[in-house]
């Protein structure tokens, strides 16, 4: 695995505003009422349950986390998952690992009073708005609120950002004799049914940025959706653009030998695929720099509120952090862990440097975007 053209880190303040999922399980019970009553259920930080000693007892207590759409390569949960069971005895519930934003926002929003109700959410900025302003966020400050950047957080602890990346162009090398390293190289026709998104961008927040990207590449702007969808339009005349999701399976498969993706989840691929032979270089590309984090959020209607709020300290706290770190993603506590000396400094280093300023929407513009492509999209690509 090369990852090509290697630019400068950026800050997490510089990648500010990002997202992704979490959400559901596996429950019997079909009333949840005594959670939502609970003193857990209304706590906004540790301190309100007497501190992290007595939530790790209360989430124990309850003994499971019902999550949704964490795909275990997908940044590194499958060891996030793993460390976070290890260490209390708490069983992960995770739906639909392959699942979408959308999915995971559907499941919060209809299954309220339900066991196997979502306890937390992981989502892209758009669609944690879309839960926030339908009254789905619990407020929370976790231990390490004051590290988090003011704006990578919301004001009133609804949401905050998590972990983030850029948009990237993964590439089997030896499936394709030269790899694309631009989005303007993608329109080429040596790339005919190569070319693959991570799923549907009326669903999932990685391909809907990676639309956004596209018209940042092609005189569009974050205002400015169109250009994307235009783009893609063009890769399917063409004849490159192949509608199956690319996952990892799919890659090694040569189904989908070249995929627009987060660089981590690019960079992540190319970790797993080389001992089975796929040179999968990645680049981000210069004329398409866009970053965003993914969000976490507890659910209000939370059946396991002490396990969810456990949950997030768990991710934000230096152990957590780490974790995105080794999945090649940059932690929104990044900054403050490089000044106190606890982040992992092996795994800081294999983060690929990035030349140039990214863009990166605000809550407004990202909505403005997801609008327009979810109106758009099919009749681009039909």
């Amino acid at each position: 695995m090369k990852a090509h053209h290697p630019r400068r880190v950026l800050t997490a303040a510089a990648l500010a505003g990002l997202t992704a999922l979490v959400a559901t399980g596996c429950g019997s019970a079909p009333d949840n009422a005594g959670a939502q009553n609970s003193k857990a259920a209304k706590a906004e930080s540790a301190a309100d349950l007497g501190g992290m000693e007595k939530l790790v007892a209360a989430a124990e207590k309850e003994g499971k986390l019902n999550v949704y759409a964490l795909a275990p390569d997908w940044a590194n949960y499958g060891e996030m998952i793993a460390a976070f069971e290890k260490k209390y005895a708490i069983e992960v519930n995770n739906e639909d690992p392959g699942g979408s934003s959308q999915g995971a926002l559907n499941a919060a929003a209809k299954r309220k009073g339900q066991a196997r109700a979502v306890d937390a959410l992981d989502l892209g900025t758009s669609y944690m708005q879309d839960a926030k302003k339908q009254g789905l966020l619990a407020p929370y400050r976790v231990e390490g609120w004051d590290g988090i950047p003011d704006t990578q957080k919301q004001p009133d602890a609804s949401f905050m950002n998590n972990y983030g990346g850029f948009i990237s162009i993964g590439c089997d090398a030896k499936a394709v004799k030269d790899c694309p390293e631009t989005f303007k190289d993608l329109l080429k026709p040596e790339y005919r049914n190569k070319v693959a998104l991570n799923g549907d961008p009326t669903e999932s927040s990685s391909a809907l940025a990676a639309v956004v990207a596209a018209s940042l590449a092609n005189g569009g702007s974050l205002d400015d959706a169109q250009k994307g969808l235009d783009f893609f339009q063009e890769l399917k005349k063409k004849g490159n653009f192949v509608p199956a999701k690319s996952t990892l399976a799919t890659i090694q498969q040569g189904e989908t030998p070249i995929s627009i993706d987060w660089d981590y989840l690019n960079l992540g691929y190319g970790k797993k695929l080389e001992p089975k032979g796929v040179d999968w270089q990645v680049v981000v590309p210069a004329d398409g720099l866009y970053s965003r984090y993914y969000n976490q959020g507890v659910n209000k209607h939370a059946p396991h509120p002490a396990a969810a709020r456990l949950w997030l300290e768990f991710v934000y706290s230096p152990e957590g952090q780490n974790i995105w770190l080794k999945g090649f993603s940059r932690p929104a506590l990044l900054e403050a862990m490089k000044k106190d000396g606890t982040a992992d400094k092996a795994a800081v280093a294999l983060i690929p440097e990035v030349d140039g300023t990214p863009q990166a929407p605000t809550v407004d513009q990202e909505a403005k975007a997801k609008e327009t492509v979810v109106q758009g999209w099919g009749k681009a690509v039909s």
